[in-house]
């Protein structure tokens, strides 16, 4: 195992990964920027490296700045979190060829399904189900779209092969719009990703978002840990994550997983990700697999038990798969709200000094976060600043359970999405189960529109 470990991101998911390490025995190095001096995990790491000013570009997108850390602290292995330069290939490599471990797949696997095109590709040889579409990135004859996109059926939707986050993609119900949604999402995805390659699929209307968590070691075991849905969303970005997926049965889990597990295994995948799928008709079409540990990862652990973050660092220090497959039982069901510091009504960001901060407890209550009273949010970075998770032996009692969390959690000087998260608890289709992704954007529409009209 590693004496010391560079954690190259900030927030819950840096504290995050340093109390696994600290579990471990691990020494931990925080590098932060000039505005993050304050972070709980600076506090608590056991070295601390200042790697520049405020903006990320600057700091935590700040490749050599990292590295340097990892020099001058004799750190053996860096671990990326998730966002900034988690799956950028090009760090990965410059990591491993400095002579570091980097916490994660090998920098060809990053760069493989970092291409949507190339990924689906590669998913399709393996197996793995895929929406029907191009196959492969759009050229410039607008008569040969025109044919290919009557061929798949409309509506379609232009995705940028390097794109991701919801960012990059447009919807086109008709073949007068194609040629132009083409065109400036071409435009888009030079300016945004430095590629402009676009492919073409079917959009589907009303699926859900079904993803499976996978672990591999890179020596030919993997395994899959069950899904999670994650269909509550709002602009293509999560708000409500949970496992299982209601109304997904034994049969389709074990089948869905499989087929994930072989194709870990034959592209030789090593360490924790997570393939993204749309569901619909009790059918799943992959869309992209994230080469990195998910926002979400907390409800994976409440129903199977299974650290994530740990299994991460003892593969990434050479160790064998411990967990076989026969040993991933999913116990009752678990749901995270993520908290984040902006209005829950305009969802515009609200930075500031938390004066006072009182975290829920109870039965299967969990708070990953890295705020505390007098801590404040500073305006440069995702506004998320922290993760509520519950757990309970059904669904039911798990909503139930959230809701009274919720209700406890106390965040003043700032504003806070909880109202909006109680709202979602207490909506009647959230209780339902199995939405699908434009729900809670439909919903959200639908009470604007009322408070406009008694307004």
């Amino acid at each position: 195992m590693f004496d010391k470990v560079v954690i190259a991101n900030r927030g819950e998911i840096a504290l995050r990964i340093l109390r696994a390490c600290h579990a471990l025995g691990i020494r931990t190095v925080a590098v932060h920027s000039t505005v993050d001096r304050n972070l709980k995990h600076v506090a608590m790491a056991d070295e601390s490296v200042c790697i520049g000013p405020a903006p990320s570009s600057e700091s935590y997108l700040n490749m050599p700045a990292i590295i340097a850390a990892a020099e001058v602290t004799d750190a053996q292995a860096i671990h990326p979190g998730y966002g900034f330069l988690s799956e950028n290939a090009d760090f990965a490599e410059r990591v491993e060829k400095s002579g570091f471990i980097f916490i994660g797949p090998r920098p060809e696997t990053i760069r493989l399904m970092g291409d949507k095109v190339e990924a689906i590709r590669a998913m399709k040889a393996a197996g793995v189900p895929c929406v029907p579409g191009s196959g492969g990135p759009l050229g410039d004859d607008p008569v040969a779209n025109a044919k290919l996109a009557r061929e798949i059926g409309y509506p379609v939707i232009i995705k940028a092969a390097g794109g991701g986050g919801g960012r990059g993609m447009r919807v086109v119900h008709t073949e007068a719009h194609l040629n132009n949604a083409i065109q400036t999402t071409k435009s888009e995805a030079k300016a945004a990703f430095g590629n402009d390659q676009v492919y073409m699929e079917k959009f589907l209307e009303n699926p859900r978002h079904v993803e499976i968590q996978v672990l591999a070691d890179g020596q030919g075991n993997a395994i899959h840990l069950g899904e999670r849905d994650c269909s509550m969303q709002r602009r293509h970005q999560k708000v409500v994550e949970e496992a299982p997926a209601p109304g997904l049965t034994p049969e389709q889990r074990a089948e869905i997983g499989r087929v994930c597990v072989e194709a870990c295994i034959r592209i030789g995948y090593r360490g924790a990700g997570t393939f993204e799928f749309l569901y619909e008709n009790g059918r799943f079409y992959f869309i992209e697999m994230n080469t990195r540990i998910q926002v979400e990862h907390p409800v994976t652990e409440m129903v199977t038990g299974i650290d994530l973050v740990t299994e991460q660092l003892r593969i990434a220090a050479g160790e064998k798969l411990r967990i076989r497959q026969e040993d991933v039982v999913l116990r009752g069901h678990a749901i995270e709200c993520r908290i984040n510091a902006e209005d829950p009504d305009t969802f515009l960001p609200s930075p500031g000094l938390i004066q006072h901060f009182h975290a829920p407890g109870g039965p299967g209550v969990r708070v990953d976060s890295h705020i505390y009273e007098g801590y404040r949010v500073p305006p440069n970075y995702d506004s998320m600043i922290g993760k509520l998770i519950v757990h309970g032996p059904t669904r039911e009692i798990a909503i139930a359970r959230m809701r009274v969390a919720l209700s406890e959690m106390v965040v003043d000087g700032i504003k806070t999405n909880i109202p909006l998260q109680q709202r979602i608890m207490a909506d009647g289709g959230f209780q339902q189960g199995g939405q699908n992704i434009h729900y809670l954007e439909k919903r959200l529409k639908e009470q604007k529109e009322k408070a406009l009209a008694i307004a």
